[in-house]
């Protein structure tokens, strides 16, 4: 055989050598190839750096894509919970009135600061996507965009929090 030339060692293998001479105890079943004899790279050498197997990379882009939809869905059973509830008046006052008396208790106090900062997050990186699609160097500076919704992010609810939370708890613990 022509050395020179490299030659498929099996249809399964998807790899090149330039070791074209086989012994005469040849078996194609039980041939590995070092990776030094490789002419083309092997499919983990052309991807990400990521797992195989796995979708995300782990960077900003993937983790404003997850929590946008976590929000998202979140914000959506909210408002589908919030409308029942709600028209739960037309019903019957006294059940609606019951209701939201299992709403005023510290438990809803944190979920509310959850709500507040999923809606937050929400509305500050749906801005953030309008300027990646729309602003010709949004694409560009998305990483920077992302982390300024985080930092709008914090500011807001770093004022909401401690005021939210000392309203929500005044009535409970033996306050004034």
């Amino acid at each position: 055989m022509d050395t020179d030339r490299p030659c498929l060692l099996s249809s399964q293998a998807h790899t090149w050598t330039t070791q074209c001479t086989r012994p005469s105890h040849f078996d194609p079943g039980r041939t590995t190839v070092s990776t030094s004899a490789r002419l083309t790279p092997s499919i983990s050498e052309t991807t990400s750096k990521s797992p195989r197997g796995t979708l995300y990379r782990g960077r900003e882009g993937m983790w404003s894509w997850v929590l946008h939809r976590i929000t998202g869905v979140a914000i959506f059973f909210f408002l589908l919970v919030h409308v029942l509830d709600t028209a739960l008046i037309r019903v019957s006052p006294e059940a609606y009135n019951a209701v939201i008396g299992t709403y005023k208790n510290p438990i809803m106090a944190l979920g509310e600061v959850v709500l507040v900062a999923g809606i937050v997050f929400h509305a500050m990186n749906g801005l953030r996507i309008i300027a990646v699609d729309f602003w010709s160097k949004g694409a560009k500076y998305q990483r920077q965009l992302f982390w300024g919704v985080l930092l709008v992010w914090g500011i807001i609810m770093a004022g909401f929090v401690p005021r939210h939370l000392m309203l929500a708890f005044a009535g409970f613990g033996g306050g004034h």
